[in-house]
């Protein structure tokens, strides 16, 4: 972990001595200096968290750059099912943290980061539709890149290779029949 990340994680860890963090650098090959550090937070407190490293002066992570997930089934080792990933970066501090929430099935869930920024809603609503993780308190969470009756979540590994029946209902277009 470089220096700036130290700091960020020791303001965590002061501020929530309750949380075991469990910090891990994400390694850079070709330049360590980019290495970058991944938290995790459990679901139930990661509303007070990003704001904790929204707010605090040690940390202003002031942008969420990305929120995807990680669908873990069959992973080695794996404790949960999948894990929401939040990429956020401190324009005014140079300093690029992660953020990962695990949640599980039967219906996973996780609290929306809308309130804290407005960019997540549209993150969000992906991570719903591809993943079928709801986010609670979302303003508008629908499907984004499925139509409303899709009945799967398409990046879910259990989701099966061939589809479930949707390729049959098109009409495949060659350039004889075009």
């Amino acid at each position: 972990m470089n220096g700036k990340a130290e700091k960020v994680v020791a303001a965590l860890t002061e501020r929530f001595p309750d949380i075991a963090f469990a910090p891990f650098a994400l390694a850079a090959k070709k330049r360590p200096e980019d290495e970058q550090t991944c938290v995790r937070v459990p679901a139930d407190r990661l509303i007070e968290v990003m704001e904790f490293l929204y707010d605090d002066p040690r940390c202003r992570f002031e942008q969420l750059c990305d929120l995807t997930c990680v669908d873990y089934l069959n992973f080695p080792k794996a404790q949960d099912r999948y894990g929401v990933t939040y990429s956020l970066l401190s324009l005014s501090l140079e300093q690029r943290i992660w953020a990962k929430c695990f949640v599980n099935d039967p219906n996973p869930e996780a609290p929306s980061v809308t309130g804290i920024w407005r960019g997540a809603e549209w993150m969000e609503r992906e991570v719903y539709d591809l993943f079928g993780v709801r986010f609670t308190g979302h303003p508008d969470l629908r499907r984004i890149m499925t139509w409303e009756g899709f009945a799967a979540h398409p990046l879910r590994k259990d989701y099966p290779l061939r589809g479930r029946g949707e390729r049959e209902t098109f009409e495949i277009v060659t350039t004889e029949s075009a």
